[in-house]
């Protein structure tokens, strides 16, 4: 595989690099992203890819199950950099369909760091209990419902870190997303329009 990945490097220097000289020597003089992702650490989920966008255009966090959490100082450096330093304009929180970490939310999981992980989603699957039960839904509808309620919570968990309030105490930006992305057909479903208007599921 390590070889497979530097005869990568040698076709993307061909075909991508070298054809756009010039815009990757600009970005490596400086990055101005306006974009703070907040996604999944899952190997098929790219947020480059799925939004067909280059690097320097996003700041990346990524993590099991798209999880803000509020006791990390991980990603409370991340965003204090996007949003201070790097002035981003718009957070993305992107949750995805068939996510290894969703289904651990709703089946239990014993190895003692990822519980102790995806606990901080304990309020998505309370709610997607409720949801289900009120429905009748079946395993996968429900999986579907948790990981869209997954995404709600995170972006309640952003918005209410001291940071974030204190900005938005004083206008409307970081304007917050919040994306579902579809593995199965390449779709990105909005769930949270941080432009000003919700859909809820």
């Amino acid at each position: 595989m390590i070889d497979e990945l530097l005869q990568g490097n040698k076709r993307y220097l061909a075909n991508e690099f070298n054809p756009n000289a010039e815009y990757y020597r600009a970005i490596a003089d400086h990055q101005a992203p306006k974009v703070l992702w907040i996604g999944c650490s899952d190997s098929r989920v790219s947020e480059h890819q799925m939004t067909g966008s280059k690097p320097g255009t996003m700041f990346v966090h990524r993590n099991i199950a798209n999880i803000v959490a509020f006791n990390d100082v991980n990603i409370s450096a991340i965003l204090e950099y996007a949003v201070v330093h790097l002035k981003v304009e718009d957070i993305i929180v992107c949750g995805h369909t068939r996510c290894g970490g969703i289904a651990a939310i709703e089946d239990g999981v014993r190895e003692n760091y990822i519980a102790d992980w995806l606990c901080i989603a304990t309020g998505a699957k309370e709610a997607a209990d409720r949801i289900a039960g009120e429905r009748s839904l079946s395993r996968e509808e429900k999986l579907a419902v948790l990981t869209e309620e997954n995404v709600k919570l995170q972006i309640k968990h952003l918005r209410n870190l001291a940071l974030i309030r204190n900005m938005h105490a004083q206008g409307e930006r970081p304007r917050i997303h919040g994306w579902l992305y579809r593995v199965e057909d390449g779709t990105i479903d909005i769930l949270v329009d941080g432009r000003g208007s919700q859909t809820t599921a």
